[in-house]
């Protein structure tokens, strides 16, 4: 079974159904499959063959949804470019996943000149938006109205789909290598504990968190697999949000926590119904208890799911359901779940062996959700994959009845004064304070205690603390030793398309001062 095997079943079985609602334009499940037939016999006809590498390089569309099933239609392999990149390393990512095609919308088209110029390996580009094309750039309509449809070229199993590219967040991105089998293993895995919540009467899911994230293409595909409709909003705007969630009755949604919490603290959030909302699955970086408790409140019919996982997993690898969200355990809340149906994880201690429950280890997992390795790097991929367990990279303890908490990145711990501080449990404590808006816990070099706690605060309009104030707070909720020794004041912190904090960013400009 392949990623476009959906497709086939819902244009057969409920052929004008809306499958994707694209700025109140409707596109039927039969329209959808023609499309997609016609653009694999343009990508055909541009070379295209097995195991080639087609990039996209677009904000949210349906042009990108038609994309995303007619690259392995063609026998290619997929390359989601990520939108907050600059061209430069926009065009590491091609020429190092020797991309060959790529489609690029009306935002992204001005950086044509710069890519072509920087890569190696793109031959063609198709210009995807309603602009005028430039020289050299094929128009999308106009290749597809030409084209003559193929038959699916059926790739499944473990046939490479797609080279997901990390964020970025820890050093340079690495193309992460992801099969049919590992997208499907982690979809249904999903699926399987989410589709009383996900599947109701007249349910729609709106896409706002970006397609080029593994966790948009894996509610994309999720989607897909259950027929039901999907709307698309270019890119995340908090009050078209809500607006569209009133508009179109949207019954599901995924947003990122710093998502989430523009749209809650949107000055018309009040004005929108979204009484609708069925499913609201968060995840793809920590959520605070302050956040966490607000969306509680603001959102009472609405079943909340929080998903962990990474890109290198498919990306699933546990779910906090949302029966765990009504018991208002506040220890249960912090944690992210049990592991998948889909999905086995330990937790391993620095010997290598499976952890207590309640100890503190690195969080690992095995399954066919797990990649088949990182392109072209065959030694980081060795490590990561040992033993038939992918290697996390994030610490974490699993309870007696099974649930995982994320204490941290392996990268993030800091250890100050011999001691071990996790990042996460600092930040939690920042976040309670109700002038804080966010934060982030870094360690920074010190002389003194090897590594020292530092708080970058976001306050919250016209609130003002001092750094003083920010550790007197933390230390009512925590250890002392754990408090920031220093605290560093920003109006934003920096974040990945995901809504994930540049942690790296945030030392080397700190580093710099």
């Amino acid at each position: 079974m392949g990623i476009t095997q959906p497709l086939h079943r819902w244009a057969q079985q409920t052929p004008e159904r809306k499958a994707v609602i694209d700025g109140g334009t409707g596109t039927t499940f039969h329209e959808l499959r023609e499309r997609v037939a016609k653009v694999a016999g343009a990508l055909r006809g541009l070379g295209v063959g097995a195991d080639d590498r087609v990039a996209i390089l677009a904000l949210n569309s349906s042009r990108y949804l038609e994309c995303l099933s007619a690259i392995p239609w063609a026998g290619g392999v997929l390359n989601p470019v990520n939108i907050r990149w600059s061209a430069a390393e926009i065009a590491f990512s091609l020429d190092d996943s020797q991309t060959c095609v790529l489609f690029v919308d009306d935002t992204f088209a001005p950086l044509v000149p710069a890519l072509r110029a920087a890569s190696s390996s793109v031959r063609e580009v198709v210009h995807m938006g309603t602009a005028p094309t430039g020289p050299g750039t094929h128009d999308y309509e106009e290749l597809l109205a030409a084209a003559e449809p193929i038959p699916d070229a059926n790739r499944g199993g473990d046939d490479l789909a797609g080279v997901f590219y990390t964020g970025g967040t820890t050093g340079f991105p690495k193309g992460v290598m992801l099969s049919h089998d590992n997208l499907l293993a982690s979809a249904m895995g999903g699926l399987v504990a989410t589709a009383a919540f996900r599947i109701v009467p007249d349910a729609r899911v709106l896409h706002a968190a970006p397609l080029f994230h593994i966790a948009g293409f894996g509610v994309s595909l999720m989607t897909s697999i259950v027929g039901i409709p999907q709307v698309v909003l270019p890119f995340f705007e908090p009050e078209q949000v809500a607006a569209t969630i009133r508009r179109e009755r949207i019954t599901e949604v995924f947003l990122a926590p710093t998502m989430l919490q523009m749209v809650l603290e949107h000055p018309r959030f009040a004005e929108y119904d979204v009484s609708s909302l069925r499913l609201l699955t968060y995840g793809a970086s920590p959520i605070t208890a302050a956040l966490l408790e607000r969306v509680l409140k603001a959102l009472p019919g609405t079943a909340l799911v929080q998903a962990y996982g990474q890109t290198e997993l498919s990306p699933l690898a546990t779910l906090l359901m949302p029966q765990d969200h009504l018991d208002a355990d506040p220890i249960r809340l912090r944690s992210a779940g049990r592991p998948c149906h889909h999905a086995e994880v330990r937790i391993l201690g620095s010997d290598g062996r499976e952890a207590a429950r309640g100890d503190v280890g690195e969080i690992v997992s095995r399954g066919d959700h797990v990649m088949l390795g990182y392109w072209n790097r065959p030694d980081e991929s060795a490590q990561a994959l040992r033993d038939g367990w992918m290697h996390t990279g994030d610490l974490g303890f699993m309870d007696t009845d099974g649930y995982v908490t994320v204490v941290d990145r392996l990268k993030d711990m800091i250890v100050t004064g011999a001691e071990n501080v996790y990042s996460a449990e600092v930040e939690n404590a920042v976040n309670a304070h109700p002038d804080i808006a966010g934060c982030a816990v870094i360690g920074l070099p010190d002389p003194t205690w090897g590594e020292r706690v530092h708080a970058v605060v976001v306050l919250h309009p016209d609130r003002e603390l001092t750094a003083e104030q920010v550790r007197a707070h933390v230390k009512t909720l925590i250890a002392g030793y754990k408090a920031p020794r220093s605290v560093e004041f920003v109006d934003a912190l920096p974040l990945t398309a995901a809504g994930k904090v540049r942690k790296s960013v945030l030392r080397e400009r700190t580093n710099r001062a």
